[in-house]
């Protein structure tokens, strides 16, 4: 859940080697978003992956199941960019077949047509395609009577933050949950993740200063935050899809770390070897910026997690935890990409 200045910079999907038999048949991956139809008995058949900014999960799933190349669509966005073309070359290159559309301008209609085709989706998109996208592929999706559908709702519990936060982007995942549990035909899984871990340590965010040792909480030092690293969300993702007994109509929680804002400030200390400054945002002020700048996408991020309750939860409740997978810790991501960077 990265706000659009920021959206480019991770991929939010990696599925790498897990015991559980995946196989895929059939699939289509779009270059926008990500939809992977899925049928029972952990069989995918004629999957379709809307592919966005968050495409690592084809990746990994082609990682477990090189077999099944022959049988993923993507759908990218048409284009004549040399990004796009040099995409679409490497993924024909892996076998992958591709299906252009423009999520953010097709009709219900058209895409109610397009995803008739398939199975099952995995909705990747991350927010594009602006208001009310998600809520026209998910009424695309009910009206083709697909069989299971995994929506873009990687992020926090809608249902406990609900309407109102600030955040209008959050009422429509709202809305979208609604939509699913009004109706039987498809099958759904909603994932909770928690932000990014790399929106974490992301500068126009402000929380973690690594340059100038400083750590901000939002609202307050007792409020907490669940965050989740993008290839452990495809990782996950991939486990779940593949749970026997198949899960259904369920939100799952997973995580890959959670702390309070004291907490996150003494791993600080400890990453760093040295004191790191603390400053509290508070609610007055969080507000307040809101106020002044209405437009501002990352301060009304700031406003809508200055909370404890619906973007933080016990890491050993989760799906990982439970399952006894192995995920990367926040420090731990960072260690790896300051690594990297020198």
């Amino acid at each position: 859940m990265l706000p659009a200045q920021i959206r480019n910079r991770d991929a939010a999907f990696g599925l790498t080697d897990h015991p559980h038999d995946l196989r895929v048949s059939n699939a289509i991956t779009l270059h926008q978003n990500l939809l992977i139809p899925y049928a029972e008995k952990i069989l995918i058949q004629k999957p379709l992956f809307l592919w966005g900014d968050y495409q690592t999960v084809i990746t990994g799933l082609l990682e477990q199941n090189p077999e099944c190349t022959r049988s993923i669509s993507v759908l990218l966005r048409p284009s004549s960019g040399s990004t796009r073309t040099d995409i679409a070359r490497q993924l024909k290159q892996k076998g992958l077949q591709i299906v252009y559309a423009d999520l953010s301008t097709e009709t219900v209609e058209d895409l109610f047509a397009l995803f008739a085709k398939f199975n099952t989706i995995i909705c990747c998109t991350g927010f594009v395609g602006g208001p009310g996208t998600q809520r026209k592929i998910t009424s695309a999706v009910l009206k083709a009577g697909v069989d299971r559908y995994v929506p873009w709702q990687f992020g926090v519990d809608y249902d406990v933050v609900g309407r109102g936060s600030g955040q209008p982007v959050f009422d429509e995942q709202s809305d979208v949950r609604d939509m699913l549990r009004g109706q039987s035909a498809t099958q759904w899984i909603i994932i909770s993740t928690g932000i990014f871990t790399s929106f974490l340590f992301e500068p126009a965010f402000g929380l973690v200063d690594l340059q100038g040792a400083k750590v901000r909480a939002l609202g307050s030092w007792d409020n907490r935050l669940t965050v989740t690293t993008s290839e452990d969300i495809g990782r996950l993702t991939a486990s779940i899809l593949a749970h026997k007994p198949p899960i259904q109509n369920e939100v799952v929680y997973v995580a890959g770390d959670t702390f309070s804002y004291a907490q996150l400030a003494e791993k600080m200390e400890h990453y760093l070897g040295r004191p790191v400054i603390r400053e509290l945002w508070d609610m007055d002020r969080l507000r307040a910026e809101v106020a002044a700048h209405p437009d501002d996408g990352i301060r009304k991020y700031r406003l809508a997690f200055a909370r404890d309750t619906g973007v933080a939860w016990d890491k050993k409740q989760t799906f990982n935890a439970l399952q006894g997978i192995e995920v990367t810790d926040a420090m731990a991501w960072l260690k790896h990409q300051q690594r990297h960077v020198a």
